[in-house]
């Protein structure tokens, strides 16, 4: 049986007013299924016209996206031919958005699309479309897939990924020297229609830069663009869909665009003539000024060398250039000198060092200048005709006498006169001394060489105009020898000869030293200064003697020691000589020669005691005597205890007893009333509550005179103390008040009370009010006890 699967589309085409119906007629075939498209178009003139179209897919619907009417949108129908149009088939549908964005009428098979639909999100959505028995629900078609692609409206305008670009390009490039690409992407159909093809163009920018209509190429559009005359240019670029035609939408972004810096500009020096002034006292070394040649360039580009490539004056200053700040700093390379020449002229040359041999045709990359230095005048210290000086002399000459001259000079034109000195600190003993006129060094005090061989003096030079400025020279003295000094024994020599020797036998070799130094070296002569009958001197002629023995046997008992005067000389000139005399001890020995015991430690020593024996006991007589000295001296500091207990407890000649004074009835410890009435001064009492450490008799001082001053009071005490052999060794503070004169009611205490001659009347303390009557009772009634 024949299926025929009629489907009607409904296209609608932009460019028609009226719209046009399609429908799709489906057959069963062995064949592969084609897709039959009947379309009836009504015409102006009311006419239908039928057209066969070719062939399409007939599985595939097309459906306008943004669809903007009030109805649900028709995409299409579905129609079989067992459909009698009675209503007994029934049309599903299934698949991507069935039921919700598509849906179908069950009777009619007709499709509509429930709400807009955008192609951006989704460009074709998958359906299966089957017709049923709606009695028996049984398919009466088989079920068949088919897809709806959404046509796209140019609905979304280009967009850059980046707002605003960076961007850079040497400066100088040549017209079109690609700088940057950017491209605009558009969310439209690229396969249908104009839609996402994108054009771009140049808004802003121009006439500097221009860009590529299809890719979006930014090149420049200017030659020799100068970064030095502008380096920043801001650039809007377009772009426009529907191959850039009217009514396309567009969307823009902006480009900024460096001109990176290349070496197209040389330095150059702003003056052609610099001058720079220089003190002739600058050391080696010295900066004096700086030269600056301008680089219109930026970085490595603007490096720049200086160099001295002419003048009188190349040998006499160099130029270093400082890196940070490209300056050429002009220093010192010799000592200058103000009256040999006062001005040089040199020829600076700046030139880049990063050179682009591509701007070879702007010029030479460098520049010159000239540098004229003038050499400024300063007072000068002298100066020494040497730096040093070296003076030589013998040791033996007389006081006095020069041993050398120094000279100096001024170096300035006005040759102010030198006056010399000599630097002590370099001439402690004072040997030596100058001429401070002439330079003259001569001797104040004999020399020694022996002594001191060499003397490092330091001479001072200053201007008598201004005596600030000072040079100093070192000044080497030699002390030459001379012969003045007789040889001597080298060493203390013990010598001894055995009782038992025989003449001929050798006892002792010696030799000789001098504190003189020759020129030949040193050569001594030994002999005895008289014929000896026991011993005597064999020259060795090496600076060494031996002393031999005579005769046959000593005895120490008869004789313990002999005296040998051995006679000792030199060979320089003057002969210098001295005697030097051998103690030769008498010693008993055994039969190799070896000393077993002499007369003098036979005769010091008591049998059965050693040196080592009486060293041991002195030292413990030693011991016993620190240790009895330590013991009394620490026996006598013990009686001698300070009255003041420590620094702080300073008081008014108060003793310390520790104890609680007795209030108002002490009156013993001390009398306070010797201040207020010198008069009534009695002997000094001993304390009754404690037993002194020593007694010793008080000394009586004479009764002031009444009326006397306190200040002659005091003096006297103060002397007192001064002279009192009683007194302690060490220094105590007696500290003495006056409260002036006495009170019309005179004194109520009772410490005076004590040391008036005569008894006093208290009545009058019953005149002065109620609160004075218990003083009156008390004093007053004792008073009446004492007479009754």
């Amino acid at each position: 049986m024949t299926i025929y699967r009629v489907i009607l589309l409904f296209l609608l085409w932009v460019c028609l007013p009226n719209f046009s119906s399609t429908e799709m007629v489906f057959r069963r075939t062995s064949e592969p299924q084609t897709k039959v498209v009947k379309t009836r178009t009504a015409g102006r003139d009311g006419k239908v016209l039928h057209r066969q179209k070719r062939g399409w897919m007939w599985n595939q619907f097309f459906l306008l996206e943004e669809y903007t009417g009030s109805d649900y949108q028709y995409v299409g129908k579905l129609h079989s031919d067992q459909d009698k149009g009675d209503g007994s088939l029934k049309y599903i549908l299934s698949g991507d958005g069935a039921g919700t964005l598509f849906i179908i009428d069950e009777k009619t098979g007709d499709i509509h699309a429930t709400r807009r639909i955008d192609r951006e999100e989704k460009a074709f959505y998958t359906l299966r479309a089957q017709a049923i028995n709606r009695r028996t629900l049984r398919p009466v078609e088989p079920e068949s897939e088919f897809v709806i692609k959404i046509h796209d409206i140019n609905d979304n305008e280009p967009t850059f990924p980046e707002e605003i670009y960076t961007a850079s390009v040497p400066e100088m490039s040549v017209v079109g020297t690609s700088v940057v690409q950017v491209t605009a992407t558009d969310a439209d159909d690229p396969s249908y229609g104009n839609s996402a093809r994108v054009i771009y163009s140049i808004l802003q920018g121009q006439p500097y830069f221009s860009v590529e209509p299809e890719t979006g190429i930014i090149r420049t559009a200017l030659p020799n663009m100068n970064r030095e005359n502008r380096e920043q240019y801001q650039v809007v670029i377009q772009a426009k869909d529907m191959g850039g035609q009217m009514g396309g939408l567009s969307g823009t972004t902006t480009v900024n665009i460096t001109l990176t810096d290349v070496n197209d500009n040389p330095p150059r020096f702003s003056q052609n003539t610099i001058h720079l002034r220089v003190p002739e006292s600058s050391p080696v070394g010295t900066a004096i000024g700086s030269v600056k040649a301008t680089d219109a360039d930026t970085g490595k580009n603007a490096e720049i060398e200086y160099r001295i490539i002419d003048g009188d004056g190349t040998d006499m200053f160099d130029i270093v250039t400082q890196k940070d700040t490209q300056e050429g700093i002009l220093t010192v390379r010799k000592p200058l000198d103000y009256e040999s020449r006062r001005l040089y002229t040199l020829k600076v040359e700046a030139e880049n060092t990063h050179v682009d041999p591509r701007f070879y045709y702007l010029g030479p990359f460098k520049d010159t200048t000239i540098v004229k230095i003038s050499v400024e005048d300063v007072d000068e210290p002298p100066v020494f005709s040497r730096s040093s000086y070296l003076f030589e002399v013998h040791e033996d000459i007389e006081v006095g006498t020069i041993i050398g001259t120094v000279m100096a000079r001024d170096p300035d034109s006005a040759s102010s006169p030198i006056r010399f000195s000599l630097d002590r600190h370099t001439d402690l003993d004072r040997i030596f001394n100058i001429h401070s006129g002439n330079g003259s060094i001569y001797t104040s005090k004999p020399l020694d060489r022996e002594i001191s061989q060499w003397h490092n003096l330091s001479v001072i030079a200053a201007e008598i105009n201004n005596p600030k400025e000072t040079t100093r020279v070192a000044v080497f003295v030699r002390i030459l020898d001379v012969n003045d000094n007789a040889p001597q024994f080298a060493v203390f020599y013990d010598t001894f000869v055995c009782e038992n020797a025989r003449p001929g036998q050798l006892i002792q070799t010696i030799s000789a030293v001098d504190k003189d130094d020759p020129l030949g070296g040193q050569k001594f002569f030994f002999s005895l200064a008289a014929v000896n009958p026991n011993f005597t001197v064999q020259d060795n002629e090496d600076n060494t003697a031996r002393i031999l023995t005579r005769k046959n046997g000593f005895s120490r008992h008869e004789i313990s020691s002999y005296l040998l005067p051995v006679v000792i000389s030199d060979n320089d000139y003057p002969i210098q000589s001295s005697t030097g005399t051998l103690t030769i001890r008498v010693c008993a020995c055994d039969s190799q020669g070896n000393m077993q015991s002499c007369s003098a430690e036979a005769l010091l020593l008591p049998a059965g005691l050693s040196t080592g024996a009486l060293i041991a006991i002195l030292l413990c007589i030693i011991i016993l005597l620190v240790i009895v000295v330590l013991f009394a001296a620490l026996k006598r500091q013990r009686k001698k205890e300070p009255l003041i207990l420590s620094k702080e407890d300073i008081r008014d000649n108060i003793v310390s007893y520790n104890d609680e004074g007795g209030g108002e009835e002490d009156t013993q410890a001390f009398d306070i009333g010797t201040l207020r009435n010198p008069a009534v001064i009695e002997d000094k009492k001993l304390r009754r509550d404690i037993i002194p450490e020593t007694l010793f008799i008080p000394r009586r001082t004479p009764s002031a005179p009444d009326n006397t001053d306190v200040r002659d009071f005091i003096n006297e005490r103060l002397k007192e103390h001064d002279i009192d052999p009683t007194a302690p060794p060490y220094d105590s503070l007696a500290t003495y008040a006056y409260e002036g004169n006495d009170s019309i009611a005179e004194s109520l205490s009772s410490l005076e009370s004590g040391t008036t001659d005569g008894d006093q009347n208290y009545d009058y303390l019953r005149e002065w009010g109620p609160r004075f009557n218990k003083l009156a009772e008390m004093y007053g009634g004792g008073e009446s006890d004492k007479d009754s």
